[in-house]
């Protein structure tokens, strides 16, 4: 038997591009000789749907297009993913389904047993999980159909009390294939590896796995679907971050070869910049490419400052829209440092993006002038400050209604962590491109950026990082060191350390309470922010969900 595995990219209720995509990809596997093609999790739709699958009409044409999709499978089988109705009236009104469609008809259909309801994802609000298991009996094989978390439920600490394959390998299967649409981050392709292997090496069976790629608002799906043969080796590992095909001969996949050596995975304990930096890059830029188009937008602009956190934006987003698309915008104030001026215009020159540099001082000044009387003689403090980022705001703004233009933001996540930002003026965006990359990766990503040549002025990365608000300010002022409030946020964020281990691995008590503070309490703007590309295991947003009016740690 051969079986095609499909990774492509899916847009979030276009039932019609999705449709025809599934429908290329059925052509594609007939014209390759296949038997079987295998799309994945939710594909239908899109992943994912979310409320949407609140309406009965967003389901019903989800029907529709099965409707469609099934008059293809006259000549070969089908594998696809879509919600399912679930016909009791005891619990949700839905399935998260695997749909095996054959000769024009709907053979079988597997529901998934396993629903998340962690980080990102809130399945059980949706769906009901499988009461059955049943293999798919087809040209006399047993196939063993998962749905994606379906297969994550084995090592020290299962989350579930059931593994579907415990009861689909009593029915004897000759292959397990799991649909998915799994999330990247820079540390899971390898837990992705490492839990299909032990899979396959406690069932004894080979496993395909078929992964969706592509960006959904703040998620990105990287791919890099994967075959495995029954003796725990990769056969074939589909490249990242874009689609894919792949034709596997099940026959040839089942005979026997050497066992793979394994290699246990030790997820990363500590925040190391440099760390799948690469992946992290094309994960951005995937990101803002799928936004954009998804979207139907073409034109981006963004506030360029002579800093790191801008520079690395505008260069990441000019790979993804093309330089041409990107629109700078320098926006100097009485204490912009003209070095940050030149650093910017060189920036701009070597990427050959369209600029502009538009002097607030005057704006400033009226503002200043206008305030003058209600701010009754006090010193200048932040308000003066905060007014010189919203004057920037607005202008960025304005630009964009003016033209059309989508704002990038550019905060990174130290920042967003400890409320280093200011509302309406740089944390305004319809994008946050690095709200998840903390600033020593910044300067990884800039690092990345320049392997090749300088893209990125050099002076930009060896400089002390400055908001430029007022004379001589360095973030050093208000914030501890990068390289040592990084290691502290990534403990807290990403591993969910408190405040006793974090002080056991060596840093001042006095700074980890001062950070975990300043973490807490600006909850409020991060409540306020835009859509964060997300590229940890733990990112701010929809995957981070605790109170604004709270007192821990506060």
């Amino acid at each position: 038997m051969k079986i095609l595995l499909a990774q492509q990219n899916y847009h979030i209720g276009n039932f019609e591009l999705n449709t025809e995509k599934i429908i290329s990809g059925i052509q594609a596997a007939i014209a390759q000789g296949a038997d079987l093609v295998v799309f994945s999790e939710l594909c239908v739709c899109g992943y994912p749907p979310r409320d949407f699958l609140e309406f009965e009409d967003f389901i019903a044409k989800c029907y529709a297009a099965i409707d469609t999709i099934k008059k293809h499978s006259d000549r070969i089988g089908v594998i696809v993913g879509a919600p399912c109705r679930n016909p009791q009236r005891e619990g949700k009104d839905l399935f998260n389904a695997a749909w095996f469609l054959h000769e024009g008809e709907v053979k079988q259909v597997v529901h998934k047993t396993l629903l998340p309801t962690y980080d990102v994802f809130d399945e059980y609000r949706y769906f009901e999980p499988a009461f059955e298991w049943n293999v798919i009996p087809f040209k006399g094989k047993k196939l063993a159909v998962t749905i994606c978390e379906d297969i994550w439920n084995l090592g020290d600490n299962p989350l579930y009390r059931i593994c579907p394959m415990d009861h689909l390998v009593l029915q004897q299967p000759d292959v397990m294939i799991n649909i998915s649409a799994s999330p990247f981050d820079y540390d899971h392709d390898q837990d992705r590896k490492e839990i299909i292997r032990a899979n396959v090496m406690k069932y004894g069976l080979p496993m395909l796995y078929s992964c969706t790629v592509g960006s959904q608002t703040e998620i990105v799906f990287d791919g890099g679907s994967l075959v495995f043969d029954a003796q725990g080796n990769i056969v074939k590992e589909l490249p990242y971050f874009g689609e894919a095909t792949h034709l596997v001969d099940l026959d040839a996949l089942q005979q026997s070869a050497a066992p793979a050596p394994h290699i246990q995975h030790t997820p990363v304990k500590e925040l190391v910049p440099e760390y799948n930096i690469d992946r992290i890059y094309q994960a951005l830029v995937l990101g803002i490419r799928d936004y954009f188009g998804k979207m139907g937008f073409t034109k981006a602009i963004l506030g360029s400052s002579g800093g790191i956190d801008s520079a690395v934006t505008l260069a990441i987003a000019c790979d993804a829209l093309g330089k041409e698309n990107v629109r700078a915008i320098l926006m100097p104030s009485p204490y912009s440092t003209e070095h940050s001026v030149d650093d910017a215009l060189a920036l701009s020159a070597n990427l050959g993006n369209p600029h502009d540099v538009i002097r607030i001082n005057e704006i400033y000044e009226g503002f200043l002038h206008t305030l003058e009387p209600y701010f009754k003689g006090l010193p200048f403090n932040v308000a003066e400050e905060n007014t010189q980022s919203r004057i920037r705001g607005n202008l960025l703004m304005a630009l964009a209604n003016k033209f059309g233009y989508i704002l990038l933001n550019t905060s990174n996540k130290s920042e967003l962590s400890t409320g280093y930002g200011t509302l309406y003026g740089d944390m305004a965006g319809g994008l946050s491109v690095l709200g998840d990359v903390y600033k020593m990766q910044v300067y990884a990503l800039a690092r990345y950026i320049n392997r090749n040549g300088e893209v990125i002025p050099y002076n930009i990365i060896d400089k002390a990082p400055s908001a430029e608000l007022r004379p001589n300010q360095k973030d050093s002022d208000s914030l501890p060191d990068y390289s040592i409030l990084d290691s502290i946020l990534y403990q807290y964020i990403e591993r969910r350390q408190g405040p006793r281990e974090i002080i056991a691995r060596g840093f001042d008590a006095a700074l980890v309470a001062r950070t975990l503070k300043l973490v807490n309490t600006n909850e409020y703007k991060r409540n306020q922010f835009c859509p964060i590309i997300r590229v940890s295991s733990k990112a701010f947003g929809v995957g981070r969900r605790v109170p604004i009016v709270g007192k821990y740690l506060s």
